[in-house]
């Protein structure tokens, strides 16, 4: 995906509408001089609604919508005709799209179906006639309600992306290197650090046309839970993923202990994603002999289950993928 069109992340001004005032109406006809009362109640002001859409993957068409704005609902009229409601606004967003408050940050609701449907900011109720007020002692009352005001209020939209399969590792580990090799997915590739800036999807295709899907995010630093490097920012897409796949290069000076950071940083940021399966990836393994290897196995101190690999020569790559199907098939 093109770094300049992946938006995941964004605030928005809500503006619900105001509700309806309700009728003080009575009835009246040629025949009916003093008839009671019969004012309609307000119509309800417009919602803002967000909505699932499976055929999005990023926030982009709301980046630059800053405002949004219902229609107020129509007051009530006689005859106890209700007002019609305020126009509604459906924002459409991708599968996985998480809204918070802006002020206290409160987790609100997520997005997790297509064509699902959740009301953001709701619109205000309309007005009671006259007719509701209607009783023994006050026959012909002469007030409504007035209609409730909308609400205005700022909200946070994040995107967590789906993935079977979700790679982790400090920058330049060859996160994106894998992802170009076993996809056709074109991440931004570079000798140097925070190269991929945003999250990049690929199909995997596996055994007998089957596939899976792998994400790669920028890379983690130590600290990262507190903001540091790129921070929490894309921490949050490996939530949705299956399966956690740590990779880590051969030519690290201790991948045991590398292994240890990242595994921090995830439960520090969040712990239910120590619940997740994991595997261990040790990339650039066409850097290394098979003597060095078996030195650097030796030293290994690791809780799962780990591979050597290599995306410039293949090696590996079959065995990597076969036991990645076996975790999340």
């Amino acid at each position: 995906m093109a770094q300049q069109n992946f938006v995941d992340y964004v605030r928005i001004c809500c503006r619900s509408g105001a509700g309806g005032s309700g009728s003080a109406h009575f009835y009246r006809d040629k025949l009916t001089a003093k008839g009671g009362p019969d004012g309609g109640d307000g119509g309800r002001g417009g919602h803002i609604i967000l909505k699932g859409n499976k055929q999005l993957w990023t926030l982009l068409p709301l980046k630059y919508r800053k405002h949004v704005i219902a229609g107020p609902g129509n007051a009530g009229s006689g005859g106890m005709r209700t007002g019609a409601q305020g126009e509604d606004i459906i924002l459409e967003v991708p599968i996985g799209t998480v809204a918070k408050d802006v002020e206290t940050g409160e987790y609100l609701f997520e997005i997790s179906k297509h064509d699902e449907e959740v009301v953001l900011v709701s619109g205000g109720r309309g007005g009671l006639g006259n007719t509701n007020f209607k009783s023994s002692t006050n026959r012909a009352p002469q007030y409504a309600q007035p209609g409730e005001e909308g609400k205005l209020e700022w909200k946070i939209l994040e995107l967590k992306l789906l993935a079977d399969v979700g790679l982790v590792g400090f920058p330049n580990a060859g996160k994106s290197t894998l992802l170009s090799v076993v996809s056709a997915a074109k991440p931004k590739i570079a000798n140097y650090a925070f190269t991929t800036l945003v999250p990049n999807l690929g199909i995997v295709k596996y055994r007998d046309a089957r596939s899976f899907v792998m994400a790669d995010i920028p890379g983690i630093i130590q600290g990262a839970h507190e903001g540091k490097g790129l921070g929490i920012r894309f921490l949050r897409h490996i939530e949705r993923n299956a399966l956690l796949l740590f990779v880590i290069p051969a030519d690290a000076e201790d991948i045991s202990k590398e292994y240890q950071v990242l595994l921090n940083e995830l439960q520090q940021y969040n712990p239910e994603l120590m619940d997740k399966p994991r595997l261990i990836a040790i990339s650039k393994s066409d850097l290394i002999d098979a003597e060095l290897q078996e030195m650097i196995i030796k030293d290994l101190e690791l809780d799962s289950e780990y591979l050597f690999f290599s995306a410039v020569t293949n090696e590996g790559l079959q065995e990597l993928k076969d036991k990645i199907w076996e975790l999340i098939a």
